[in-house]
């Protein structure tokens, strides 16, 4: 019976092929969701006085973003490591993308309001997939990551009907996001 890979890097060991195949495609999702929400977030500061089509379109490619990587990492996580918290984070992503085109009609309040729910449940779900994945290494930052999203999701919700509500904080969001994947796969690759 071989050991899985989680196993094998808790123990120490040198990862087996498998799971130094999983720590590449991992790594290698994280460097591009890092590079997708740096070049997100500048877009929608560039763009985010109003809830126009470039806006909407942008705040809508992001949780669509999200259910792709969360399809990219269901297929190369490989048998070992639980799929639920996947499953659940496609379904979630897929309906906020849903949420936030119904929500653009009623204005930047409204979309406030659904990322803010959106970014609650997501970290929720990043925090237990990176509990779950501790024993690989570099979860750390997607442990912090998780929890500062339901905070920022809650603070979200909160401002929304504020006199100043701006989209300028989920571009805040995505970047700090971004950093968290950066450093998870910079950490990554001290595992061989």
């Amino acid at each position: 019976m071989s050991r899985s890979p989680e196993a094998t890097l808790a123990q120490g060991a040198s990862p087996t092929p498998d799971a130094s195949r999983g720590l590449r495609s991992l790594r290698t999702l994280y460097y591009a969701r890092f590079g997708f929400a740096a070049a997100w977030a500048a877009l929608v500061l560039a763009t985010a006085e109003t809830t126009g089509p470039a806006v909407i379109a942008l705040l809508v490619v992001y949780p669509l973003f999200d259910v792709a990587a969360a399809v990219i990492d269901f297929r190369s996580s490989g048998t070992t490591r639980a799929k639920a918290p996947l499953y659940l984070n496609m379904a979630l992503s897929l309906l906020a993308a849903i949420g936030l085109v119904v929500a653009s009609t009623s204005g930047i309040p409204g979309v406030l309001r659904v990322w803010g729910l959106w970014a609650i449940t997501a970290g929720i779900v990043q925090l237990v997939v990176a509990i779950l994945r501790h024993r690989l290494g570099g979860q750390w930052a997607m442990i912090l990551s998780g929890g500062l999203s339901t905070a920022a999701g809650g603070g979200f919700i909160l401002t929304a009907d504020s006199p100043n509500a701006s989209l300028s904080g989920v571009a805040g969001y995505a970047t700090l996001g971004g950093i968290f994947f950066l450093i998870s796969a910079i950490r990554l690759h001290r595992i061989r």
